[in-house]
């Protein structure tokens, strides 16, 4: 976005307005959000319009029907990942260990406590913004979050003991980002962004040590794109796990499941 003609920014069209000219798509919804924030609007719209994430800048996002804590340079949730929240507390046995891998805000485990009962709730990032962003989110509710590289932070006690497995991580061919809207691209950290040159680098290690955390008949949940969903699985089935691939249209959401085998 760029900066286009001031205007006063009490009044709703006037706002709406000015997003609208900096290229907002949904102009009179962001300047609704924007002035309920309250105090002073003009600071606020002055970051929008340089093109910050709307949800770094009013400070939450809207996920599953809950208000996530949303800091600037951290990954924001998006709607379509509400189908990994979903499933992977569909997943979850009462009273299971729940670990969202590359949590960024902790959005998706926030929503499986919301949505089931877990025993055990643990984040990870390799991003300390995350992290600290996460543990806003996440520690009210009893959580832990960690930083670190994929499994590595994770207790050694876990080992075979993980029943939900749920994965956000970073899908999109490195070529791509290029071509991602600028709020992503430039104001999201790329390490959250880039799956590698077909995407899928951090799938592979994913599936790869994945089945060493899970518990008998426990879950690994990824999402994918669709058009990445039938390689995502392949990693997990050449992991030795019974893959499932869910889609939700609405939300254009992809999640690939790869279960282990055995009684819990």
């Amino acid at each position: 976005m760029s900066e286009p003609t001031r205007t006063t920014a009490a009044d709703p069209a006037a706002v709406a307005a000015r997003l609208r000219a900096a290229g907002s798509v949904f102009a009179e919804e962001e300047a609704a959000l924007l002035l309920a924030e309250g105090g002073d609007l003009e600071p606020l719209l002055a970051r929008r319009i340089a093109g910050e994430p709307l949800e770094a800048v009013v400070g939450w996002a809207a996920f599953c029907g809950l208000r996530i804590a949303v800091e600037p340079q951290v990954f924001v949730p998006r709607r379509r990942t509400e189908l990994l929240a979903r499933e992977a507390a569909a997943a979850l046995p009462v009273g299971g260990t729940v670990v969202d891998l590359c949590c960024g805000t902790g959005a998706v485990a926030v929503a499986i406590a919301a949505l089931a009962a877990p025993g055990e709730l643990l984040a990870l990032d390799v991003e300390p913004a995350a992290v600290a962003c996460a543990r806003r989110n996440l520690e009210p509710l009893g959580g832990t979050v960690l930083l670190g590289d994929l499994f590595a932070p994770l207790p050694a006690r876990l080992e075979g003991r993980v029943d939900v497995l749920a994965v956000n991580a970073p899908y999109v061919p490195t070529a791509g980002i290029a071509t991602m809207p600028p709020e992503a691209r430039d104001h999201e950290p790329h390490v959250a962004l880039d799956g590698g040159p077909d995407g899928l680098t951090v799938h592979r290690r994913v599936a790869e040590e994945a089945p060493r955390w899970l518990a008998p008949g426990g879950t690994v949940l990824i999402e994918t794109s669709d058009e990445q969903a039938e390689a995502t699985a392949a990693l997990l089935a050449a992991a030795g796990l019974v893959v499932t691939i869910r889609h939700d249209e609405e939300i254009d959401g992809t999640v690939a499941l790869g279960r282990r085998e055995g009684a819990r």
